[in-house]
């Protein structure tokens, strides 16, 4: 089995495949201002097994699509939506992010929440725009920097593993230059990380591990999670994903 495989058996059974919360997704669907608003068409980019998605179609009236390269997080996702009684309001599409097949101005909304750096910010937020109608909505949270300054090993493994971690009003300057305007900022809290990602994670490591007979490559994958948790527990008070919500603008 090789390191992507591993991957999906660690993380297929996890509500959340990187940071984030229901909270927080509802809070950016109030500064999106879409709550209320009749028949949306939104896209959920990189939504992993889909807890966003499900708060989605809860908190508004949309038809849904649903889009991970992952064909085994969707089918959880889709078995998820028929619990919850929205499996008719959500179509699931195995496609990579680099590689849509939509239409110019088909959505109302795009979210993306984790998921965008796969592309990378700039470069996501410029594809995605010609899918959005006049006036749509972009939703995605990203890594950022919550001060000026970092620890020195932060910013190395992060220059290294993610050279657009930038801070917000950087990135909402990449906003604006491609066309938007952005209408909400808010950074992720730590609860997002811990009690919605790390800690669900570890209580999973101990079955990850017994299923892979604790092989080498299983063990590698385990010690690089526990490092970037250890990582991020150091340095919390430097980096967080922050989410942004920005409206196309008119101009072309």
């Amino acid at each position: 089995m090789d390191d992507l495989q591993l991957l999906i058996d660690l993380h297929r059974d996890g509500a959340r495949q990187g940071p984030g919360s229901d909270a927080a997704t509802r809070l950016a669907v109030t500064l999106s201002g879409l709550r209320g608003k009749p028949g949306l068409s939104v896209a959920d980019i990189g939504c992993g097994t889909g807890a966003s998605t499900l708060v989605l179609a809860d908190e508004l009236d949309a038809r849904l699509t649903a889009v991970d390269f992952l064909p085994e997080f969707l089918q959880v996702l889709a078995a998820a939506a028929a619990r919850a009684g929205v499996a008719d309001r959500i179509t699931t599409l195995a496609a990579s992010m680099d590689a849509l097949p939509f239409a110019e101005a088909q959505f109302d909304a795009i979210w993306a929440e984790g998921a965008i750096y796969n592309i990378g910010f700039a470069a996501g937020a410029e594809a995605w725009r010609r899918y959005l109608k006049p006036g749509g909505v972009l939703a995605v949270s990203e890594l950022s920097w919550l001060t000026a300054t970092r620890p020195a090993e932060l910013q190395a493994h992060w220059d290294a593993e993610y050279p657009e971690v930038d801070t917000a009003a950087a990135k909402m300057a990449v906003l604006e230059r491609l066309g938007y305007t952005p209408i909400g900022y808010f950074p992720l809290p730590e609860s997002c990380w811990l009690d919605g990602y790390y800690r669900p994670m570890q209580g999973r490591f101990a079955g990850f591990l017994d299923r892979h007979h604790r092989s080498a490559a299983a063990r590698a994958i385990v010690a690089a999670e526990e490092a970037e948790i250890g990582l991020y527990e150091r340095n919390r008070a430097f980096v967080s994903y922050g989410y942004y919500i920005a409206r196309k603008t008119d101009a072309a």
